[in-house]
């Protein structure tokens, strides 16, 4: 195992530096699939049952002995970096090439091989001040690749947004591990359970990582940048990078002790920002950026999990909380296949497009039949459709969730709200996604650009296609993963040990199995029917127009108004109106946006708040002596009028 560790660093850090030399894209490709295999065989040993591992070198970085550590936790995230990152460089190598982007692709390359390394390194640090090292490194690599095509000014903007947003977070955590490090003597990491001062650490923890995981109300960079970087980032971005917020959530709270508040606080945030997420989702015309806010609803579910499991650990009752921690450790998973998936798809229809504007694609199904076939197959996994892994997922968190009824407490009462709003957003997913996938790949073509479209290549479609195969796998073999997640349960709480699989389980996957073959027959059946010789073939119901035009569709707007209607109070969108006028009106339009709440109606008039603040206190700093002195003087009688009245009786 430390072999395989070691080795990843290495081709990791020399894939990085091949590139900074000649550009040798195979060379980069091939180090970049020994590093992430190597990393992968590694995570699989630990969540297979072998012991935890552990390195000290006595090289120290920043006056601290580097000291490592993998145990099933950290395997399980270090697994999905491992497959999300090799595919994706696959990908880029169809997607982002040197022919079509000499001056970006080999910083790409380089930016790429950062960010995995330093995504390993966050993993596996088991010091405070390396662990800060790392995770500032994988930030700036990310900014790198979100902003790797500099001419666009709305890449520049979403960079520039995300790495403020990060560095905010940063700070926080900077602030968490500093007072850690204080409290304990030592920048090391490790189980401290029994120390209860140390609980109110637990708030800056979840305010760093909770801005990098895009938990909403936090999620404020999350759009644009998934949204603005190129496909390949944004399917590592939503399906791994993220999940490094969540990752030093889980990992903290259950190395440190938790207020006893923070349960019912994460229930909570997760339950909102599950339903928002998905709310935000449902009103977007651009692809990516509807993509994008599901990430904030995925999280949302995952946090909600975590909530549920820190008020089963204060319980001391294993069964229901055991449950949903390990339905949100598998949707930490099944979240970063099906996201990467539909990412990867996104790519490929704006690579044969050249747009991601809802209102201006359809009907690609017929000229890119593969990508349609892997998109409807992620679709159903975000949505948390059988027979696929996001059912999987949410099965178990339910499960965990209705099993507090047992209680008979206030935790029961509470996770009612809960499980409405988990199926609240289930519904609004499954309507997001037939919007998605209708507007894009059925219908007629809305452009010429739409019309002209064609299937990507090879490089592009076997990402897809492997990625394509997990979600159908973990859905129909969800008790082959068991022993893995319960690992890494038991890894977050010691006193919770691994157990067999639930009968629910059990009995899902044979279930799955015959819905799955049942599926596969009627859809053989339809296609022989179809194709069949002697069919007539017609336009569909025109609805009394002699020559319907590509126009006459249903846009990505009325697809889904009525339900975006119902959470306009938190859409708040803005709609631009041209009526008809006259009796032979020639133009009329309606134009709608949904604006980035958080961002543009709260953090955006404080920004100018203080910053108007700031420029008249600029303007007491003019150079004049006698100014400065009545400044001093004014801030004495000051301070003396403060003590005076504090001392008067």
């Amino acid at each position: 195992m430390t072999a395989g560790l070691l080795l990843a660093i290495a081709t990791g850090g020399l894939a990085a530096g091949v590139v900074a030399g000649p550009r040798w894209p195979r060379v980069w490709l091939g180090l970049n699939g020994v590093g992430c295999a190597a990393a992968l065989v590694a995570a699989v040993q630990v969540l297979s049952g072998t012991a935890a591992w552990e390195w000290r070198s006595v090289v120290a970085i920043g006056g601290e002995p580097l000291h490592l550590r993998l145990d099933a936790l950290s395997g399980l995230f270090l697994a999905l970096v491992s497959v999300v990152g090799g595919l994706g460089a696959l990908y880029a190598s169809g997607y982002w090439t040197d022919r079509q982007h000499p001056d970006s692709a080999p910083r790409g390359r380089c930016a790429w091989s950062a960010l995995v390394l330093n995504l390993v390194l966050v993993l596996i640090a088991s010091n405070g001040l390396h662990f800060l090292i790392g995770w500032e490194l994988f930030t700036l690599s990310a900014y790198f690749l979100v902003t790797l095509d500099r001419r666009r000014v709305a890449a520049r903007r979403a960079g520039w947004l995300y790495l403020a947003a990060s560095h905010v977070g940063t700070l926080a955590l900077f602030a968490f591990f500093a007072l850690l490090a204080e409290r304990t003597g030592s920048w090391d990491l490790g189980p401290l359970r029994d120390r209860a001062d140390l609980a109110p650490l637990f708030w800056l923890a979840l305010f760093g990582f909770g801005v990098k995981s895009g938990v909403f109300p936090l999620h404020v960079w999350l759009p644009s940048a998934h949204a603005s970087a190129p496909s390949h980032v944004s399917a590592i971005m939503s399906g791994v990078a993220i999940k490094m917020g969540l990752y030093g959530l889980i990992r903290f709270s259950g190395w440190l002790p938790v207020p006893g508040e923070a349960g019912w606080v994460l229930l909570g945030l997760g339950a909102v920002s599950a339903v928002a997420g998905i709310a935000f989702a449902l009103a977007q015309n651009d692809l990516k950026r509807l993509l994008a806010y599901c990430s904030v609803e995925n999280v949302g579910i995952i946090v909600l999990g975590l909530g549920v499991a820190l008020l089963g650990a204060a319980q001391e009752n294993a069964a229901w909380g055991r449950l949903a921690l390990a339905g949100a450790l598998l949707h930490v998973w099944n979240h970063g296949v099906f996201k990467a998936l539909l990412f990867f798809s996104a790519g490929s229809v704006l690579h044969a497009t050249g747009t991601r504007e809802l209102s201006r694609l359809g009907g690609l199904w017929r000229t890119m039949p593969w990508t349609a076939g892997f998109f409807a197959v992620g679709a159903m996994a975000v949505a948390g459709l059988p027979p696929l892994n996001g059912f999987v997922s949410e099965w178990l968190l339910y499960l965990g969730l209705l099993d507090t009824v047992t209680t008979r407490g206030p935790i029961a009462w509470a996770t009612v709200p809960a499980v409405i709003m988990l199926a609240t957003s289930g519904a609004l997913a499954l309507a997001a996604f037939v919007k998605a996938g209708a507007i894009v790949f059925l219908g007629a073509p809305r452009t010429p650009e739409a019309a002209r479209a064609h299937e990507s290549g090879p490089l592009l479609l076997a990402p897809m296609g492997l990625l394509a195969a997990a979600c159908v796998a973990l859905g129909l073999g969800p008790v082959l993963v068991w022993p893995a997640i319960a690992r890494a349960v038991n890894v977050w709480h010691p006193g919770w040990a691994v157990t067999p699989a639930p009968a629910s389980l059990v009995t899902l996957g044979p279930l799955h199995l015959a819905l799955a073959g049942v599926a596969a027959l009627a859809v053989t059946i339809l296609w022989r029917r179809v194709q069949r010789p002697g069919l007539r073939r017609a336009p569909t119901w025109d609805c009394g127009y002699a020559g319907p035009t590509a126009r006459m569709q249903y846009s990505g707007g009325s697809f889904g108004a009525t339900m975006a209607g119902w959470f306009s109070w938190l859409l708040r969108p803005e709609r631009s109106l041209r009526r008809p006028r006259g009796p032979f009106p020639n133009q009329a339009s309606l134009l709608e946006r949904t604006p980035e709440a958080v961002l543009e109606r709260v953090i955006g008039p404080v920004a100018v708040g203080v910053m108007q603040v700031s420029t008249a206190v600029r303007r007491l700093q003019h150079g004049r002596l006698q100014f400065y002195i009545v400044y001093g003087l004014i801030g004495i009688a000051g301070v003396g009028a403060i003590v005076w009245w504090g001392d008067a009786p």
